[in-house]
């Protein structure tokens, strides 16, 4: 019998992994981008016109963006070169360049494809311009990172930046089925364990075909895996998740409005997704307190006090138990009255001092420890609150080359429909008794 090995090309197919043996050779084989690769795509466009210009490609990783930048090279013959930010620095770049350089003399241009390109310095970045705007290269960049936030000002300024999207169940479900004609054997999963597969590649098709891979590996003879056994085998993989990046800001943000637009369900959800990711507990009651003060505010001013204790509560009880505390918090706030009435009336009180600089209050509010003071009028006509009717005496309090100020409205809901109605109490005793509504 032949040894597989006799057979070179066969040998290197085996050696290969098969994220890579299933690498798109055209365009329209890209998994989940139909919106640049599609017939109306942009990248379509730019291939049928055999004009390239600079680009960014950000989306997250197995999303194809190494792939599409060789198919555009191909397609229009421009020679490629391929470079990592993260091993490369000025000498390879000032390499690249100058054999980009010969190319251009002899009548090609390059594409050059820039892997990590968020990782290069300011500098670095900045090394790129004069080679993208003499035409010596057509620079394709890729980022998982956001790029209004990575990369130079100038440099976006003669790239355009190409969005990849996650794929979506149906595109990994696609990749797994040209991976089972590729290895000729259906997966050595059940239906639920096949679609548990497709969430743990997280929209990555790289990882779903690695993951596919390793079950082929360790599957016995007509072994078929349910979830629990999937999970056994590949472990699990780690959401896609940077606690100084879009991926913790992104979620944050979600847990925030899901909080804010009262849907629990939707907060626990964010709130564990980060929980999962690894993201510090601390943290998250940190910007729960914040949303009891920003989003329910004196609506219900228990939220204050639960949030604190939340917080407290994971400091003294650690993990796993203190989650459960801000788990907890996190559930109140979604289903508290909200109000952000002392928010708003923050920022207005705060606009009006910055602009208004160091005016004195009116005298009749400043205590006189001196003589000199009583003498300039200092607190004449103070009438103490707690002597008069209904403890309160409708004096102004602001300085009278302000005059008076209506910076909190609070809203007819929760704990502040009662303060709403004594602040209208106090609005007519003023008015009544000589002072300004």
């Amino acid at each position: 019998m032949a040894d597989l090995f006799d057979d070179p090309n066969q040998a290197d197919k085996v050696a290969r992994p098969l994220a890579d043996r299933l690498r798109p050779r055209a365009l329209d084989e890209v998994a989940g981008q139909s919106h640049l690769t599609g017939p109306d795509g942009a990248l379509t466009r730019m291939i049928a016109s055999r004009n390239l210009g600079s680009m960014i490609f950000w989306g997250p990783p197995g999303t194809g963006k190494t792939t599409v930048a060789r198919l555009l090279a191909g397609d229009t013959d421009l020679a490629f070169e391929q470079i990592s930010a993260i091993f490369s620095g000025v000498a390879d770049l000032k390499k690249v360049f100058e054999a980009a350089r010969a190319r251009r003399m002899g009548g090609r241009q390059t594409l050059l494809f820039v892997d990590e390109i968020h990782r290069f310095n300011r500098a670095q970045q900045d090394s790129f311009l004069p080679v993208m705007e003499d035409g010596t290269i057509v620079l394709v960049g890729a980022t998982t990172e956001n790029p209004s936030f990575e990369l130079n000002a100038a440099l976006l300024s003669r790239a355009r930046v190409l969005t990849f999207r996650a794929l979506d169940r149906d595109s990994l479900a696609q990749l797994l089925t040209r991976a089972e004609a590729e290895m000729q054997r259906p997966l050595p999963l059940d239906e639920a364990a096949r679609d548990s597969l497709i969430r743990m590649a997280d929209g990555d098709g790289r990882a779903v075909l690695t993951l596919a891979e390793e079950l082929w590996r360790a599957a016995r003879p007509d072994e078929t895996f349910n979830t629990e056994g999937l999970v056994e085998v590949v472990q699990r993989r780690a959401p896609v998740y940077d606690k100084g990046q879009d991926g913790h800001y992104n979620l944050i943000s979600a847990l925030h409005k899901a909080v804010r637009g009262s849907d629990p369900d939707a907060a626990l959800y964010y709130l564990c997704r980060m929980f999962d990711a690894g993201e510090d507990p601390l943290f998250l009651g940190r910007r729960l307190v914040r949303m009891a003060v920003e989003d329910i505010g004196l609506a219900d001013p228990q939220a204050l006090v639960i949030t604190n204790a939340a917080k407290d509560a994971y400091d003294f009880l650690g993990s796993p138990e203190g989650e459960l505390a801000l788990a907890q918090a996190c559930v109140y706030l979604a289903t508290a009255p909200k109000s952000n009435g002392v928010y708003k009336a923050y920022k207005a009180a705060m606009r009006v001092a910055r602009e208004n600089g160091s005016l004195l209050p009116p005298k009749h509010i400043l205590n006189a420890p001196t003589k000199l003071m009583k003498g300039e009028g200092y607190g004449q006509g103070y009438r103490y609150d707690h002597d008069q009717p209904d403890a309160f005496s409708g004096q102004d309090y602001f300085p009278e080359a302000l005059g008076r100020q209506t910076f909190y409205d609070p809203p007819d809901r929760g704990f502040e429909r009662d303060i709403r109605k004594r602040l209208e109490f106090w609005s007519r005793l003023r008015s009544e008794r000589g002072g300004t509504a």
